[in-house]
């Protein structure tokens, strides 16, 4: 039986729950209402008293799941909203990514980040906050893009020490499936080969991987071999993974859905013209989301954000055509 990609999440969580008793769930509505999208469906019933709702205050939340990280519990903290996490960034960013290098006491807290746009979601619901917790050190922050990672990657992250943001992306809850879940076959802060080539390179994560194959799939038909690689984690980033693909095409393309200033993309580029510049063919590119708030009307999001054709064109300009 196939499971979507927010179901694997839920079934990450369930078998976690299952597994130790030090890991519980806290955010709003994730009881009885069962999440805001329901990856805690039916979860407080089965495990009373660990899938517990919070008070509408993110920061009041993220204070107290560190302060049970920091008791050795194993936390899972719903963010209803990736844009939310904003109101709790002193917690996260100057409590609980600190901890550990102040005291000595690790902070074993996952932070689910429901992220990215879908149509009609506004500028308050749509954001990529990847970029941003990527800056501070002591955090880990993973973007699974596939339902493999999802299920996996959860799991991995619940059992380290440190503190992770888990960047689900919410355009691949429902239509993203796959067959079977098992364990990862690669660990956070390796990225993946997802399609091999010889002529360009798009790095990227989370939902524009799949918009990155199908720009790669649309080339093929002109005989163009795009090579595409998942970062899956943007913190640690694979830099040999993306040094060893440049290497062999000599043309590089960074592309994410988050805004280009100071970005992952911004990041990629940078340190491959620091360590690999000799590699590179051609001037690398970035190809972001618009520098703008993300936009209601979903006609005005589609032009927003990077889409299959406007990769094309992108990587039509990096190939000199």
């Amino acid at each position: 039986m196939s499971l979507t990609y927010i179901e694997a999440i839920h079934q990450a969580q369930k078998e976690l729950l299952a597994e130790s008793p030090d890991v519980f769930i806290y955010g709003q509505d994730v009881g009885q209402f069962g999440g805001a999208f329901k990856a805690t469906r039916g979860l407080s019933d089965e495990f009373p008293g660990r899938v517990v709702d919070s008070p509408i205050s993110e920061d009041a939340m993220a204070g107290m799941v560190i302060g049970a990280a920091v008791e050795g519990a194993r936390p899972i903290l719903e963010m209803q909203f990736a844009d939310f996490s904003s109101v709790a960034f002193n917690q996260i960013v100057n409590q609980a990514a600190t901890h550990y290098y102040r005291t000595g006491v690790q902070v074993p807290l996952t932070v689910r980040l429901p992220s990215g746009g879908t149509p009609g979601s506004g500028p308050f619901h749509s954001q990529n906050m990847e970029s941003l917790y990527a800056h501070y050190p002591g955090l880990i922050v993973v973007t699974p893009a596939t339902v493999a990672d999802a299920y996996g990657m959860l799991k991995e992250a619940v059992m380290m020490d440190n503190p992770v943001m888990f960047c689900e992306h919410k355009f691949l809850y429902n239509w993203l499936r796959a067959e079977e879940l098992k364990k990862n076959a690669l660990p956070i802060g390796q990225a993946r080969i997802v399609r091999s080539g010889k002529h360009a390179t798009v790095v990227t994560y989370s939902a524009m991987v799949h918009e990155a194959v199908k720009a790669a799939e649309m080339l093929s038909n002109d005989g163009w071999e795009i090579e595409v690689v998942d970062l899956r984690s943007v913190k640690p980033i694979d830099l040999d993974t993306i040094m060893a693909s440049v290497s062999r095409t000599g043309r590089l393309l960074a592309l994410g859905e988050s805004y280009p200033w100071g970005g992952v993309t911004a990041e990629v580029v940078s340190r491959v013209v620091a360590e690999g510049f000799h590699l590179l063919d051609a001037a690398p590119m970035r190809l972001n989301s618009k520098d703008t708030p993300v936009p209601y009307h979903p006609d005005l999001w589609a032009a927003h954000r990077p889409t299959p054709e406007s990769i094309v064109v992108s990587l039509k300009h990096l190939l000199r055509l």
